[in-house]
């Protein structure tokens, strides 16, 4: 069973992909930027378990909360089903591709055959449109090519698997929305949201504090690992490639500020463009610096990425009190073409 017209959503982040291809097949087809900026999805959180073999950096809100800010703030409907049971877990995407409905998925992409990275990551999300005898018919990131396949009893390992971030076999459903919504307003309101959230921490390794952590605690990564170049190694991938903690949020961000201004236009929302897009290539620097202190073992380079981050700390909290104070009083409608 093949979901019949089902156009890819071609994204860069995992859960913005899987949720914009069940966006755009209810036939509300927004770009990766808006769907991130309206999922309040910028954040910050520095990761350290005794359980864990090495520290986590990620530049997002919590998974599953964008999608459903996103659902929220455009007064969508969303069905979400977890259980423990990879019987009913199955059922249950059965039931709606039969039903010619998209599922977003949440698993473990160390068992997605097209995965050539093998890591243990369960915060990854896919849609499915399709299956057949033998396989799952998905659509994942460009990065690992869009449109993939993968075996049956491999998704269902994946969905099934336990450990940081996973769920409950978890899958979910949008409908199709009633009408057209108001981006304007939605995109204003997320704006203050995420605002406010990234500057009222609750605890000191989230937000604009938390960056401030992370640029205490990565001065001593290489005390903490008996393989430097691989740790380290992996920290940076993820941060640049993988999107966990370096640039690509950061322009996901900016990029979704720049909308908002040819929407609404205003004063605060591209002084926050403005300072999102001096931001963005400094993660990309740290994400740099700390991949060089774990091909070299120089200690100078995390120091480096320290000073870098403490500063990222600073400008992101600045960009943030900006951004607070964005509303519709402060709003200016962009004139008219040809005005």
């Amino acid at each position: 069973m093949i979901i019949e017209g089902m156009e890819p959503f071609v994204g860069q982040h995992c859960e913005t992909t899987a949720t914009g291809n069940l966006l755009k097949h209810a036939g509300l087809n927004l770009s990766e930027p808006m769907l991130f900026g309206l999922g309040q999805g910028l954040g910050f959180i520095y990761w350290d378990m005794k359980s864990m073999d090495f520290p986590f950096m990620g530049g997002r809100i919590k998974q599953n909360l964008l999608t459903d800010n996103i659902v929220r703030n455009l007064g969508l409907k969303m069905e979400r089903k977890e259980t423990s049971s990879t019987k009913k877990a199955w059922e249950n995407v059965k039931t709606s591709i039969d039903a010619s409905v998209p599922v977003g998925l949440q698993l473990d992409s160390y068992y997605l055959d097209y995965f050539t990275n093998k890591i243990h990551f369960g915060g990854h999300y896919v849609a499915m449109y399709g299956y057949d005898d033998s396989y799952a018919y998905l659509v994942d990131t460009a990065q690992q090519g869009s449109n993939v396949e993968a075996l049956l009893e491999n998704v269902a390992l994946a969905r099934n698997a336990r450990g940081p971030m996973t769920s409950r076999n978890l899958s979910y459903t949008i409908a199709k929305p009633n009408g057209a919504p108001d981006l304007g307003e939605a995109a204003i309101l997320a704006i203050v949201a995420n605002a406010e959230d990234f500057l009222n921490p609750p605890i000191k390794n989230i937000g604009y504090k938390g960056i401030a952590k992370a640029a205490r605690e990565v001065r001593k990564w290489l005390g903490r690992t008996e393989k430097p170049e691989e740790d380290l190694a992996l920290a940076a991938v993820l941060m640049e490639r993988g999107g966990t903690g370096g640039a690509l949020f950061r322009n996901l961000y900016r990029d979704f500020l720049g909308e908002c201004v040819a929407l609404v236009g205003g004063e605060e929302l591209e002084e926050g463009r403005r300072m999102y897009s001096e931001i963005a290539p400094l993660w990309t620097e740290v994400s740099a610096l700390i991949q060089k202190a774990g091909e070299t073992g120089k200690q100078r380079h995390l120091d480096q990425a320290s000073k870098l981050l403490f500063d990222l700390s600073e400008r992101e909290k600045a960009a943030m009190q900006v951004l607070s104070r964005v509303g519709p009083a402060n709003k200016t409608a962009p004139a008219p073409d040809g005005a």
